[in-house]
């Protein structure tokens, strides 16, 4: 097996573990607090978090198989898309979730595994093994509508259930002016490293 071989199916182990350990968590602590089965599907799958994790998995899946309904994960505007996300996922859990909770036992090693460990798998696997020289500026607003749809629908689903997967969305304690910027920031911040993965998949691809 060649080392990009073993790096993509260790990643894709690690991922799928990640977001099991997550969902044997989430599920039952949802169902005992009250909510029903689909309300606890949707809640966990609403999680940016989860949502960019399944999103690795299925990039590290569509390496190792070449099932055609893959297609969309081998692209390399998807990749690059991901490249910047989960960085953003990873930053923005160490630099403002991390404080505003403590969480133990089995739900610190998810917490640990899915904002830290697989986001740090991927970063070094796009580098190392993900062909470069394959895109354009012009890529910028397909990377953008996939986070861009999620922002819409979670705020949706957050006006009809009052319930929000991040502080920084909710706008029944924050109002929605606040949370009109701080969802601009975020699509900023998107922005920003979308462009800045551009140019460093062109800048690699001039050194090789």
């Amino acid at each position: 097996m060649t080392a990009r071989g073993a790096a993509t199916l260790l990643s894709l182990f690690l991922g799928l573990a990640a977001l099991l350990l997550q969902f044997s968590l989430t599920i039952p602590a949802r169902l005992a607090n009250g909510d029903s089965l689909p309300g606890a599907l949707l809640f966990f799958f609403t999680f940016f978090t989860i949502l960019t994790n399944l999103m690795l998995v299925l990039i590290y899946l569509s390496d190792l198989a070449r099932w055609r309904w893959l297609t969309w994960w081998r692209n390399p505007v998807t990749r690059g898309m991901m490249f910047g996300a989960i960085t953003l996922v990873m930053g923005f859990y160490h630099l403002i979730l991390a404080a505003t909770w403590d969480p133990q036992g089995w739900f610190k090693l998810a917490d640990v595994m899915l904002h830290y460990i697989t986001p740090s798998l991927y970063i070094l696997w796009w580098l190392l093994f993900q062909p470069k020289g394959r895109l354009r500026f012009t890529d910028l607003g397909w990377m953008l509508l996939p986070p861009t749809l999620w922002l819409g629908w979670t705020m949706l689903r957050g006006a009809v259930i009052n319930e929000y997967p991040y502080p920084i969305l909710e706008a029944h304690r924050l109002g929605y002016p606040a949370v009109a910027l701080n969802i601009l920031a975020v699509l900023a911040l998107l922005l920003i490293l979308f462009t800045t993965t551009i140019a460093l998949d062109r800048l690699l691809a001039k050194k090789r």
